[in-house]
């Protein structure tokens, strides 16, 4: 197991890094979201901007395609008066043979501060944090199958603004858990934040193996996994990383998975829907669920960026994390 904990947080007990939810307590995710909170307000202004990461180079250096992700860490970065630098990497020197290693030298080597990382080999971010010169940061924006703890502490502050009390809560993860850094990120830090129960519902081919060992109990039928649930986490069918005949079809998938408004109606009526995106209509959930007033999909977009502003203050200095 990666000694994480060791590695994410300096000698002062500040965020140094943040490259996966495990080895983090929940004082300290507690603060991500209080801190992402305080930033919210930034977005009403008529100036979008503070100048706490004012002089700071953040380079987002992603290897893997994200339209979401990428923006939101870029938007992130500019709104609190950070430089940002966009990395390509099928334009850039390692699609003709740099090494990763090659790349984060160069790259420090133009005095750059923080470096946001989306690889789509599991412990990339890892890896560069562990040869990152003691002034850089280093971000996971998600790794093969591994993590995306930014995505899971956007998810968290959504949840926080309906619902309060983690403790008192039920939570579904429902779809392609084997596939997805995703859900293991989320049910970490739900753990983490103290949720009373969280079930994972799949069908048996799409569940990685002992993931009862994370804490979560196991559903194969989607209308009994959420009886009484109070948050629904509709994840993406992982289609690129699926091997051939995991699922039938798409429209099987739906038949037995999809969330629909009838299927809805076992949650609890207050129940709030959320998905990381990009969702696919029809296959994960019916248009009527996304559009719904229990959707709270396009709030995790917005959450993400205020939450993306309190990570990136952190990790460069600006706030005090409690270790």
């Amino acid at each position: 197991m990666l000694d994480t904990h060791n590695l994410q947080l300096d000698q002062n007990g500040r965020l140094r890094h943040f490259l996966t939810i495990e080895g983090l307590n929940k004082a300290l995710l507690t603060e991500i979201l209080d801190t992402a909170d305080s930033f919210a307000a930034v977005a009403e202004r008529k100036v979008k901007k503070v100048p706490l990461c004012h002089g700071k180079i953040v380079v987002n250096l992603f290897f893997e395609t994200s339209t979401r992700t990428r923006t939101t860490f870029e938007l992130a970065a500019k709104r609190l008066s950070a430089d940002v630098l966009n990395f390509n990497a099928s334009t850039s020197a390692t699609a003709k043979g740099e090494t990763l290693l090659d790349t984060l030298r160069n790259l420090e080597a133009m005095h750059c501060d923080m470096f946001i990382v989306r690889h789509k080999d599991s412990g990339a971010a890892h890896f560069f944090a562990r040869h990152a010169a003691p002034n850089v940061s280093i971000l996971n924006a998600g790794d093969g199958r591994h993590a995306h703890p930014t995505q899971a502490m956007l998810d968290m502050l959504t949840i926080r603004r309906h619902k309060q009390d983690f403790s008192k809560l039920c939570v579904a993860i429902i779809g392609d858990l084997l596939h997805s850094r995703v859900a293991r990120s989320q049910i970490l830090a739900l753990n983490t934040l103290g949720v009373e129960e969280i079930r994972t519902i799949a069908p048996r081919t799409l569940l990685p193996t002992q993931i009862e060992s994370l804490g979560v109990k196991v559903y194969y039928n989607l209308q009994q996994g959420i009886k009484d649930v109070d948050v629904i986490i509709v994840l993406r069918l992982q289609k690129e990383r699926m091997a051939y005949g995991l699922l039938p079809s798409e429209h099987e998938y739906f038949r037995l998975f999809g969330l629909t408004e009838d299927r809805l109606s076992q949650a609890k009526p207050d129940a709030i829907i959320m998905h990381p995106g990009p969702l696919n209509r029809g296959v994960e959930l019916s248009s009527q669920v996304a559009d719904s007033n229990r959707s709270v999909i396009l709030q995790q977009v917005s959450n993400g960026i205020a939450v993306r502003m309190a990570i990136i203050a952190m990790a460069l200095g600006n706030t005090k994390a409690t270790s």
